[in-house]
């Protein structure tokens, strides 16, 4: 396994976020700027412990955990669980670490924090990755978040949350067998002081996503036209629920220069270490290293 540290930084309203840091090579001075990973709604770091496997050795490659996930801190407000709060977060994060180039990494709500990151600082984009999201959500995915998330379940042993993740998941990832339901189960639970396995995250960043409009925030339409002159690659799950066939044409359209792949046989969202999507990920990084560096 790749080697990672812990980072933490604070927010501006403090609460204390962590993130895990792995190196990879020592790039130097304009060499190739860190990867900077985003996970989606009920997610933490550990999401990206495979792909961070992967490419560690070639890239610095940083997962974040949003505020009230994982080892981050939760917020005193739950209304600051809201994607241009999380924005500020990710930005405190790179003056902390005085990272003024990145490609992003964004899955689900980490690729709505993505394109509004690239409103705000397009100029620090060197290439992006949306992972099963685009400016609009589709009705039956986002219905179906709602129903589960801030639902506390809790369990005995982690046999038993990953059948639970395999009741809830099975028509995400059909061929899925127990090893990876029981690996899915130790990203999305943790084991609590009482012995219970219980889910990494603050209950309470339902409440501001349960309004409708905020599971996105301003016209996100808008947001993604920022990313026309950044080497993007958006991902699909070909069952998705989430992001529409249709939209997501319409992203690459609207972008250009973006390449779309559908991963198959996988609904919302690709894990990004499928075959289609690990290929897709590394022709954007080969993109990164040969487009010119603009001012």
């Amino acid at each position: 396994m790749s080697s990672y540290e812990n980072r933490y930084w604070w927010s501006n309203d403090e609460v204390r976020l962590h993130c895990r840091d792995y190196p990879g090579p020592d790039a130097g001075p304009g060499g190739r700027p860190p990867i900077v990973c985003i996970p989606g709604l009920t997610r933490n770091a550990r999401d990206f412990e495979d792909i961070a496997e992967r490419l560690s050795p070639d890239w610095r490659v940083i997962a974040i955990e949003l505020r009230g996930r994982g080892e981050s801190g939760y917020a005193k407000d739950p209304m600051s669980y809201v994607p241009l709060t999380y924005v500020q977060d990710v930005e405190a994060l790179l003056a902390e670490l005085a990272i003024d180039r990145y490609v992003a990494f964004g899955t689900s709500l980490g690729g709505i924090v993505t394109m509004l990151l690239a409103s705000a600082g397009r100029e620090k984009l060197a290439g992006v990755l949306l992972n099963d999201v685009g400016p609009e959500i589709e009705p039956a995915g986002l219905g179906r978040i709602r129903s589960y998330v801030g639902r506390a379940n809790t369990w005995p042993t982690w046999m038993h949350a990953a059948r639970g993740v395999q009741e809830a998941n099975a028509d995400v990832y059909p061929h899925y067998g127990i090893e990876e339901w029981l690996a899915m189960a130790k990203r999305l639970y943790r084991l609590n002081s009482s012995g219970r396995i219980v889910l990494d995250y603050d209950m309470k960043i339902a409440e501001p996503f349960r309004v409708p409009g905020n599971e996105a925030g301003p016209d996100m339409w808008r947001a993604l036209d920022a990313l026309k002159d950044v080497p993007t690659l958006i991902l699909r799950g070909a069952r998705s629920d989430v992001l529409s066939a249709a939209t997501a044409e319409k992203m690459a359209a609207r972008l250009g220069r973006a390449e779309l792949v559908t991963v198959p046989d996988v609904g919302h969202t690709p894990t990004l270490m499928e075959p289609a999507a690990a290929a897709a990920i590394d022709r954007l990084l080969d993109r990164v290293t040969k487009e010119p560096v603009t001012a």
